[in-house]
């Protein structure tokens, strides 16, 4: 009889491990599947730009900076946000500015007229498709008046109705006194400048 027991014991132990496995494995299954709604997967390009710290993780380089500036505008242009989420576009736009041409309009002033370029860039059924950012290797650094400079050029892509338009246009950025580079002004840039240059 104590024989019997002990195979039935055994039995239970094996079956109860048995399901352990199995509810475990489902469980795993389970948790792996599970969308994570966390992950920048799911977020929208806007939310994506606008999880960026700047205080913790600001670009460090010339490129990564006409990068992140070049992605702000293309949300800008191109894509749905809410007004608060405008708002905040254009905060961490103008946190990429040099102080001195921040110091040239407030930041209620900036927001009006991005807000005006914007509807009417939209109202022509236009938006910016793509951005190509200079390679690391084109861009051009010097020292000018005690501050390094770096020029650099980005080409924005924008579909103008059923046309693509591409247009070139070149930044001049500063380092500041924290050692972050900042957009100091831009223009289109016209290879007609640089011919006139090497004539």
């Amino acid at each position: 009889m104590a024989r019997k027991t002990d195979g039935g014991a055994k039995r239970i132990v094996i079956m109860l491990i048995l399901a352990a496995i199995v509810v475990g494995g489902f469980a795993i299954l389970a948790f792996r599947n599970k969308p994570d709604v966390a992950t920048p997967a799911t977020l929208t390009p806007v939310e994506e730009v606008l999880a960026r710290d700047l205080a913790t993780n600001y670009p460090t380089t010339p490129k990564e900076v006409l990068k992140y500036y070049s992605e702000i505008t293309r949300c800008f242009y191109s894509e749905s946000y809410t007004p608060e989420q405008l708002s905040e576009l254009a905060a961490k736009s103008r946190e990429l500015l040099d102080d001195q041409l921040r110091a040239q309009q407030n930041d209620d002033d900036y927001l009006n007229d991005l807000k005006t370029s914007v509807d009417i860039f939209k109202s022509q059924d236009r938006y910016i498709s793509s951005y190509s950012v200079s390679g690391a290797t084109d861009i051009d650094y010097y020292r000018y008046e005690g501050a390094d400079w770096a020029k650099a050029f980005c080409l924005f892509t924008v579909r103008d109705g059923k046309k693509m338009v591409a247009t070139q246009e070149e930044f001049l950025l500063r380092k500041d006194t924290t050692g972050h580079w900042k957009i100091f002004g831009w223009r289109i840039y016209d290879d007609k400048d640089s011919e006139a240059k090497n004539q």
